[in-house]
């Protein structure tokens, strides 16, 4: 204190530099105190429902007045600028890119068309836009059912409440078209009343009590996998188009396999090979379940919406996305190697499926137009049974792999070992159409013709694509934006009538 003292003696103006700073750290100490105290309470309050959110309200806008940071974050995804080396959120047009599966898809929508879907943000828009739901003018036009509305809209919900599970199903996707409005959001996973998780479509549940499974026994762990689980799976549609997962034979390829062949379904009959086909939709959440992040009980919203924090609150995000693209959150919280080891580490494992994914594809685009070129040599179908057969379940096992979204991440020894089957059955089909040339007296190698783009694949299996295009762009003219318009017209409804609650009008109609 002494220098202190002979310091300020001698040089006054050190006194007020000291008075100075003490005031401004006392003041900083109490701004720090003051924002650590009013986050604690923030977040004391935070997932205290302060206000009714009526529970078909399907719009994310009225559940983002209430959790501003969750639907900030869940707004980020209308953002597609992100692609990793194999998917990502942009648009592409995968056909352009692997030609094969126009041969593999043809007679089936898939050969038309097949975009890299954009996520949830633009998961309405995506159905309208796509080549394969046609371009229905009227309600009664097909080709698609309701049932392909089903995980893409909240909007469902209420409509199956109103309309029942069935009739909804029964009906065309053009028919509750303008009805459809709010892309998958709050609504789709969450209770309004308290925010609870909630398994909101039947599909899921129904499966789990043919199972002898109650889901509503499940952990919360469970659930912020199981929500996912609601669409994320393979499923196909049954009587009426109803939405069913054929999972009760289990949940590897073969047992969906043996699930389909017990059934006699197909999809549809493929018109080179006349093989009866399974169409695989997305079976994530069943690969999920072999991989050893669910062996460790990782949830899917663990890697895919981590918490992260803003102030003093923690929150989970809602920018749904792969974690590659959010790795210091998704990935680095459990595993301390560096990003850079850490994207090599997921790019090997999906060099890996990747090569051998391709290998069974192009075996299976030779077995097909082989079938086919069997076939005008005069085959038989108790010749050719046992290789369409084959190409059956060797195409399956190959379209389980391809169809999902993560698979060679989340489990990619189950990968190599469901394509390594699909690669042995696909050799053996062809080994068997050889056979039957043989039979046939047909000695010459099999000329194939050349599907080695887009553009001559579709030829040769004769999509006229500018029709279809022409078509889809008439009907994203007209037809489109009266639905637009009836959809807002019927939400400002809901707005009249929430703020007089004894308007008799109904949201509905």
């Amino acid at each position: 204190m002494k220098n202190i003292s002979n310091t300020v003696s001698k040089k006054p103006w050190v006194a007020w530099v000291l008075f100075i700073a003490t005031l401004i750290f006392v003041f900083l100490l109490g701004l720090f105190t003051y924002t650590i105290i009013e986050n604690r309470a923030e977040g004391q309050f935070a997932y205290v429902t302060t206000t009714d959110i009526d529970p078909m309200d399907p719009r994310a806008e009225a559940w983002g007045r209430f959790f501003p940071r969750q639907f900030n974050t869940y707004a980020q995804m209308a953002d597609t600028t992100f692609r990793s080396k194999y998917l990502g959120s942009q648009r592409r047009d995968l056909l352009d890119e692997n030609p094969n599966m126009v041969i593999l898809f043809a007679g089936y929508a898939f050969s038309r068309d097949y975009n890299l879907a954009r996520g949830h943000y633009y998961s309405v828009q995506d159905v309208q836009e796509t080549l394969r739901t046609g371009a229905p003018m009227n309600p009664e036009d097909g080709p698609m059912p309701a049932t392909c509305w089903t995980c893409k809209s909240p909007d469902v919900i209420r409509l199956m409440d109103e309309m029942g599970t069935s009739e909804f199903y029964a009906s065309t996707l053009a028919e509750v078209g303008h009805e459809i409005h709010n892309p998958i959001n709050c609504a789709s996973c969450h209770n309004a009343e308290d925010m609870s998780l909630k398994i909101a479509l039947p599909a899921l549940a129904e499966t789990f009590e043919r199972m002898g499974r109650d889901i509503n026994n499940v952990s919360h762990q469970e659930m912020r996998s199981l929500t996912c689980a609601q669409c994320h799976v393979e499923y196909y549609f049954g009587e009426d188009n109803y939405l069913i997962f054929p999972w009760d034979e289990g949940m590897r390829a073969e047992d969906i396999a043996y699930y389909f062949d017990q059934r006699e379904f197909a999809d549809w009959i493929h018109p080179l090979s006349r093989a009866p086909m399974i169409k695989a939709q997305h079976p994530d959440y069943e690969i999920f379940t072999t991989g050893i992040h669910y062996q460790r009980g990782v949830s899917c919203a663990d890697c895919h919406m981590p918490y992260t924090t803003e102030g003093g609150m923690k929150f989970t995000d809602h920018k749904i996305q792969s974690p590659l693209n959010n790795i210091s959150a998704a990935c680095q919280t459990c595993h301390r190697q560096s990003e850079a080891e850490l994207i090599r580490n997921v790019y090997e494992r999906q060099d890996m499926v990747h090569d051998l994914k391709m290998k069974l594809e192009r075996v299976l685009v030779k077995s097909h137009l082989e079938a086919e070129f069997a076939w005008n040599q005069g085959a038989t179908e108790d010749q050719m049974r046992d290789a369409l057969h084959l190409i059956r379940h060797a195409q399956w096992n190959w379209d389980y792999a391809a169809a999902s979204h993560g698979g060679a991440f989340h489990a990619p020894l189950e990968m190599v070992r469901t394509l390594g089957n699909g690669l042995d059955m696909a050799h053996d089909a062809r080994r068997k159409i050889t056979a039957v040339l043989l039979e046939l007296g047909y000695t010459d190698d099999v000329s194939l013709p050349d599907v080695s783009t887009k553009q001559k694949a579709q030829e040769y299996i004769g999509i006229d694509l500018e029709q279809l295009q022409a078509e889809k762009d008439r009907f994203l003219e007209e037809i489109v934006p009266q639905w637009l318009q009836t959809s807002l017209e019927r939400q400002q409804r809901w707005d009249e009538q929430k703020r007089d609650p004894d308007h008799t009008g109904s949201y509905l109609q």
